[in-house]
């Protein structure tokens, strides 16, 4: 069994299963969901704000803040951690999807990613091993290869290159993490869309290399769902019971309650902070778009079953008349709500796998997730 990682409770009808994970800087408790803060912060609220909320991990940017302020710089102010005054366990993304949506020229080798800086049009070249040294240097928690990542739909034969890639480069990841003596964890990235054959492929040869976490890569990008959740399914069958699972980038409720029931204990999106800052919220009766002229003289919380700072102190009419007006405070009330809304559903669900609840949950969780617009 691996050290960092170990199951705490199973759901007797399907694959969800509650975990903790052990890092230099705390445990985390899984299912977990990480706000994302890529530019070191997550945008709208303080570091307090968001401890305040539940959030146990963040996921920060290895790319964007490899640019601004630059590595040496971070590490001169002692690391992450440091840097940031967040005293709890972060996970630094390798960027390699911030490389390949940002820079419109990019040249992919089997050595690495040639591409332009998307601030100032600086040639870069990225190699896995450059991308293990950043992060190193950096500090996080939780390291993440350097991956290539296809768009969908793509060719087969494009998506056999693209696992042929990430399982080099995550090969040579693991060499040059070797060379440091340090606690923190490596973890893999897994391509192959929805083709059964690459993903196995690819899970197998990261299972080679034995990283201290696997994640799902190159899902959530316009794939059928029913095909996605195989994909898990298949994952599931195949990666080790003592390794967490990330599912990077998926954020949708009724998506994220259904991975979980197939055996992922990580998730990240922007989809709460992001929504919460363009005016629209999740509740317990369905989205609420804000700004919509029926909530000028709404004296309602937004959620009356949430227990949030927003939802305990604050009127739609009033939430309304700060969105309409721009306001800095519309952003920051917002993103406490979406943001609570989210860290109470991980929480839920890891009380429900442990009370053996989960599909009473799960069938909750999707009914209300299906509304797309809030029921009265």
């Amino acid at each position: 069994m691996s050290a960092a990682f170990r199951t705490t409770a199973k759901d007797p009808l399907s694959a969800a299963r509650t975990g903790l994970l052990e890092t230099p800087h705390g445990a985390v408790e899984t299912p977990a969901f990480m706000p994302v803060a890529s530019q070191g912060t997550v945008k709208g609220l303080t570091h307090a704000q968001v401890e305040s909320l539940g959030a146990e991990i963040l996921l920060l940017n290895s790319y964007h803040l490899s640019l601004r302020p630059g590595v040496d710089d971070i590490e001169a102010m002692g690391g992450l951690h440091a840097f940031i005054s967040w005293p709890k366990p972060i996970l630094t993304d390798s960027g390699g999807f911030q490389i390949y949506s940002l820079s419109p020229l990019v040249r992919v080798t089997d050595e690495g990613v040639r591409f332009a800086s998307h601030l100032d049009g600086t040639k870069i070249l990225l190699r896995p091993e450059d991308v293990v040294d950043l992060q190193v240097r950096m500090g996080p928690d939780i390291l993440m290869c350097l991956d290539h990542f296809p768009p969908y739909p793509c060719s087969e034969e494009t998506m056999k290159g693209s696992v042929r890639l990430t399982s080099l480069w995550a090969g040579r990841s693991k060499v040059r993490f070797a060379e440091y003596d340090t606690r923190q964890q490596l973890w893999g990235i897994s391509q192959g869309g929805i083709h059964r054959d690459l993903r196995t492929r690819s899970i197998e040869d990261l299972m080679k290399q034995d990283f201290s976490g696997y994640a799902y890569g190159g899902l959530g990008i316009g794939e059928p769902k029913t095909r996605l959740f195989e994909t898990l399914e298949l994952g599931n069958g195949l990666f080790p019971a003592d390794r967490p699972r990330y599912l990077m980038g998926m954020g949708y409720v009724e998506d994220v309650v259904e991975a979980v029931a197939r055996g992922v204990d990580f998730f990240d999106c922007v989809l709460p902070t992001r929504n919460a800052r363009n005016g629209t919220l999740f509740t317990s009766r369905g989205r609420v778009a804000i700004k919509n002229r029926k909530y000028a003289r709404d004296e309602r919380p937004l959620d009356e079953a949430c227990s949030c700072y927003t939802c305990r102190g604050f009127s739609r009419a009033y939430l309304r008349h700060l969105a309409e007006r721009d306001e800095i405070t519309a952003a920051v009330l917002n993103t406490i709500h979406n943001l609570h809304f989210y860290l109470d559903i991980f929480r839920k669900m890891r009380h429900s796998i442990q009370s053996n609840s989960f599909d009473s949950l799960k069938k909750s969780l999707i009914s209300n997730a299906s509304q797309k617009e809030e029921t009265t």
